[in-house]
């Protein structure tokens, strides 16, 4: 027992002789300078990667005139922005509650990250402590992962960060790259979903709440949160703001008055239905082809993009479409109503912007925007540019009198052209002639012989270059013959808006624009050209044209438009087969365009607007007029006091025929309406004896067998002014131009395309 005893106590000594106080702390040193080895290595080796693909991804935004989003594309809702568009204040509350030794720290805090690491090692959770430098460094570089390897990898970049990035850029990434709640990736989409205001108009008390929303997102939003997740809001709340007292970043007293600012009930993110889809895409179309911006940089996300649509004005354009027009269609029941597709486009004629757009049902339902298709004609839109023509090159009769409002032209319907190598004889609405009415009462009246005599007298050629000046499109419908006064060529309601635009502008070009700004990371949107423009037409001859066209709303195709609230000139136009109705009218202040067309459900053609909301033909002079009255009035506040200030050239025609504004009392046996096309009326291969040849067709829109009562011509026109199939103000009204497009008929050169 004793020898036992005496080997026990030489163990004991020995052990104690080994666990010598210089033995452990030189085994502590040594441990030390090994793990300093090996983090001086792994600083060495591990690299400052690039930003995963998750922390670049922002959406575009497209706002309102007014700031108020639209709005927004991309898989992630996040608008990258710079500290100088953040309030220093609002970025201090950022510092207070995550790291108040930001500025002086090297980016990590060693203690909050050792406690990480053991609680990931033990399994306890998420780490705590971390420094705005590793945050930013986690959701920049890295990932959300809780390991060891991550947290590691963190704490190298986070001091690599530190010393080769500015502790702006570092605030910046960590504000633009935080998740926040509400989808809200970086601070402008927070201040959007909290607020609905901009990061740089954030106050002080609703960047505190932001500040403390990071801590537990889903927890701590209010709308949310429970009476617990709120108390601890709140707390954190007073945390923040009682840090920047303490740091001297916000005065005591202005402290004390502060309240919590209750964020706003959370709003889904504006998508692409309705008007949206069809504005965001003729905003993406402006800004590739006006501004080089390419589709992979759009597609890339983060652009701010400011446009002038109006939102009241927006607002008012769908009521008025839906109440004029919407309100009164079976989609479902009828047939036709199923074909109804309505457009339109208005412009600020002064500044070229795009204040209000009407694409369609929706961009979800009918993704083709019915505001700037080209697919069909814009018909007797057409004829002011003709006239437009002649005035400015001071073209002449065939008998040698100047071209004025005052000249009188053979209001024959069905009469050939003269001067013309293209033979061309339009039928007018419903066959009905005139003896002798002016330019002024063609334009009221939308007589086709007028201006496809005038074209003829102008030149097709210089016709059809005074209407690219304008802003009509070119294409291989856009013809140098006669059958391009009736608008045959094809051009959406947005290329009409320009052209009338101009001649509101006095004959400065205009040419519409929906992009008031973009932006992205400091690269701004530089428009190719302006929208406003040179004089490509004397302002004598653009206020002439409109002089003629007030008469167009007063008493003439247009009288649907009519109002005391303002003045207003304007034209309406079918085209062939009343496939499309339109109409075109301007204020001083405001030009809109309106149009119908008929499509087929499936969108595989085009059919007849005629029996729309069971009320005859869809004409220019009924739905379109009245929902561009309905808008212009309420766009306009209900009324404007401008009126229109024209320098309208001399209208004298001396020597002139004398002059008859009525339309004959009775057609003739040859021009009296029938339930089916005559044989002269109908397409065919070889022109009759009675009709030669014509380079548009005449109508195929046959009317009613003979004239009743309200068609026959009286002094309150229907909507071209000409005899109509029922009760105008029901929308019945006669066929806008009756053969405008030239309805039927045959075309030597071949088949007119509708």
């Amino acid at each position: 027992m004793g020898r036992a005893s005496a080997e026990t106590g030489g163990a004991a000594i020995r052990r104690r002789r080994f666990f010598t106080w210089r033995r452990l702390l030189g085994a502590f040193f040594g441990l030390c300078l090994l793990a300093m080895g090996a983090f001086f290595v792994i600083y060495l080796l591990v690299p400052v990667p690039s930003a995963n693909a998750e922390a670049t991804l922002q959406s575009n935004v497209y706002k309102f005139s007014n700031g108020k989003i639209l709005a927004r594309t991309g898989k992630v809702n996040r608008e990258i922005v710079g500290l100088e568009k953040i309030p220093d204040d609002v970025e201090k509350t950022f510092v207070a509650a995550e790291n108040k030794t930001f500025y002086e720290d090297s980016g990590v805090d060693v203690k909050g990250t050792a406690r990480g690491l053991v609680n990931t090692v033990t399994g306890q959770g998420k780490q705590g402590g971390s420094t705005i430098t590793q945050q930013y460094v986690k959701n920049y570089y890295l990932n959300q992962d809780q390991t060891v390897t991550r947290k590691l990898k963190e704490l190298v970049i986070s001091l690599k960060v530190d010393q080769q990035i500015s502790k702006d850029d570092i605030l910046a990434g960590y504000l633009n790259t935080s998740y926040y709640g509400r989808n809200a990736y970086g601070i402008q989409a927070a201040a959007q979903a909290y607020y609905r205001v901009d990061a740089e108009k954030l106050t002080v008390e609703q960047g505190a709440y932001l500040a403390s929303v990071l801590q537990a997102p889903s927890q701590y939003d209010w709308s949310a949160a429970g009476p617990t997740g709120r108390t601890k809001v709140q707390q954190r709340w007073n945390y923040v703001l009682n840090n920047m007292v303490e740091e001297g970043w916000l005065g005591a007293s202005e402290r004390a008055g502060m309240t919590f600012p209750v964020p706003k009930e959370p709003k889904a993110a504006p998508g692409m239905e309705g008007q949206r889809g069809y504005i965001v895409e003729a905003a993406n179309k402006e800004l590739v082809e006006q501004g080089g911006i390419t589709e992979a940089e759009l597609k890339a996300g983060g652009w701010n993009i400011t446009l002038n649509i109006d939102e009241k004005r927006q607002k008012s354009l769908e009521k008025a479409v839906k109440r004029r027009l919407e309100d009164n269609l079976d989609r479902k029941g009828s047939k036709v109503d199923a074909t109804v597709q309505a457009g339109a486009t208005s412009v600020d004629p002064k500044t070229g912007g795009v204040v209000a757009l009407y694409g369609g049902v929706g961009a979800t339902e009918h993704w083709l925007s019915n505001a700037t298709r080209r697919d069909y004609q814009p018909a007797s839109t057409f004829k002011p540019v003709v006239f437009a023509s002649a005035l400015e090159n001071e073209a002449r009769t065939q008998d040698g009198r100047l071209i004025g409002l005052d000249t009188v032209y053979d209001g024959t319907s069905r009469r050939p052209v003269v001067g013309s190598d293209v033979p061309f004889n339009p039928q007018n609405d419903l066959g009905i002639s005139y003896d002798n009415p002016t330019v002024r009462t063609g334009l009221a009246r939308s007589i086709n012989s007028v201006f496809a005599q005038m074209i003829v007298d102008v030149g097709p050629k210089t016709a059809k270059r005074t209407g690219l000046d304008l802003g009509v499109p070119d294409g291989k419908d856009f013809t140098e013959s006669p059958a391009a006064s009736l608008g045959t060529m094809n051009a959406s309601t947005w290329d009409m808006a320009g052209v009338y635009a101009t001649l509101d502008n006095h004959g400065k070009k205009v040419t519409p624009s929906i992009v008031k700004s973009a932006e992205r990371q400091g690269r701004a949107f530089e428009r190719t050209n302006s929208p406003v423009g040179d004089q490509v037409i004397s302002r004598q001859t653009a206020d002439t044209v409109t002089e003629g066209l007030t008469g167009v709303v007063d008493n003439g195709s247009g009288f649907e438009a009519n109002t005391p609230a303002f003045d207003a000139a304007g034209k309406t136009g079918t085209s062939e087969n009343n496939k499309s109705a339109w109409f075109a009218g301007y204020t001083p202040e405001l030009t809109t365009v309106v149009a119908l067309f008929g499509e087929r459900p499936d969108g595989s053609g085009q059919v007849s607007l005629t029996g729309t909301a069971q009320a005859g033909r869809a004409n220019g002079g009924g739905f379109p007029a009245r929902i561009w009255a309905d808008y212009t009035k309420a766009a306009l506040g209900g009324g404007s006091d401008a009126r229109f200030d024209l320098d309208v050239a001399d209208t004298v025609d001396p020597g002139g025929p004398a002059v008859s504004e009525s339309p004959s009392e009775e057609p003739t046996e040859s021009e009296s309406p029938s339930e089916e096309p005559t044989e002269s009326e109908s397409p065919s291969d070889e022109p009759t004896e009675s009709q030669s040849p014509s380079d548009e067709p005449s109508t195929s829109e046959s009317p009613s067998d003979e004239p009743t009562e309200s068609q026959s011509p009286s002094d309150e026109p229907s909507d071209d002014g000409e005899p109509g199939d029922g009760d105008p103000s029901g929308g019945s009204g006669g066929a806008d131009d009756g053969a405008t497009g030239g309805d039927g008929g045959a075309d030597p050169l071949g088949p007119l395309r509708p």
